[in-house]
């Protein structure tokens, strides 16, 4: 019975298997191989080992590639966090005309990252950009992204933050939504101050969930690719490169597609690197929690 039961499930289970295979398994392995070949355009793949990945970690492109990736990503990625946290307990404290607000703060998610560039190249263009002009007006320096390298990396980081703040900014203000009411008046009760609830029961209850919103944000920040190459493309000078415009310029700049391929395998190495160790903290604060 057993048997002619599973035989049953197979058919149906047969094309969410053949997806995956399709899609991720197949391509996966191909990337490997590809990672182990040196291969260009009406070349022959020639296998050379781990010289690709050596000539990867070896190039001060990529070695200023991967410390862009980090400022960005320490950077924007926290200061995303300090800010969605801020605007979750700003919404969660009674805040007047909510539900507006509240699509005010989705609305960076609804629009495309091409129109969010396009957008912020107009607010912040040197000449005319009503941003530019504004802080000229104010007295403020302002943000030469086209030219400075230092200001391209603020700009990029600001977009970042923009577009993706709604997505950590959902999960925090549904975790804080999620904590019990009792526990906050009976703190009042004892005579506990705004910051010490804030301290002693909103951050440690809100810990997964933060621990969650981190390690996504993270993962997709390690990834960035459209933001830096719609607004500088890596320039001037590859100075604005981040690690995924370092290997679409490998693949389809300089054709190499061996190191092209060790690069994509980096990124996941070091991606699963991230998951795992935020994935051991968040199961210890949930059994801390739990005790």
């Amino acid at each position: 019975m057993k048997a002619r039961t599973l035989w049953g499930v197979i058919p149906l289970l047969a094309p969410v298997q053949l997806l995956l295979l399709s899609v991720i398994i197949i391509p996966s392995i191909y990337v490997i191989w590809l990672s182990f070949h040196v291969s260009s355009f009406g070349q022959s793949a020639t296998f050379v080992g781990w010289d690709n990945y050596i000539r990867v970690i070896t190039d001060p492109a990529f070695h200023s590639a991967l410390i862009n990736t980090v400022i960005i990503v320490v950077v924007a990625v926290h200061l995303e966090l300090l800010v969605a946290l801020g605007v979750a307990l700003l919404f969660n404290s009674g805040l007047k005309f909510r539900r507006l607000l509240l699509v005010a703060v989705l609305a960076p998610y609804a629009v495309s990252e091409v129109i969010a560039v396009a957008m912020w190249r107009f607010l912040f263009d040197m000449d005319v950009g009503p941003v530019t002009q504004a802080l000229q007006a104010l007295g403020l320096p302002i943000l030469e992204w086209g030219y400075d390298p230092m200001h391209a990396m603020i700009m990029i980081a600001l977009l970042t933050i923009w577009m993706h703040l709604p997505f950590t900014f959902i999960i925090l203000y549904a975790a804080r939504l999620a904590l019990p009411s009792d526990l906050y008046e009976a703190a009042r009760i004892d005579g506990a101050t705004a910051w010490q609830s804030f301290r002693r029961i909103t951050i440690p209850l809100m810990g997964p969930a933060i621990l969650v919103a981190l390690l996504f944000r993270y993962i997709f920040a390690f990834r960035l690719f459209s933001e830096v190459w719609l607004m500088t493309q890596g320039g001037p000078a590859r100075s604005t490169e981040v690690v995924a415009v370092y290997l679409y310029q490998e693949a389809f700049s300089y054709n190499a597609f061996g190191t092209a391929a060790a690069t994509a395998w980096i990124m996941v190495i070091v991606s699963l690197l991230l998951a795992s160790g935020y994935i051991y903290l968040l199961r210890r604060q949930v059994n801390a929690n739990a005790k």
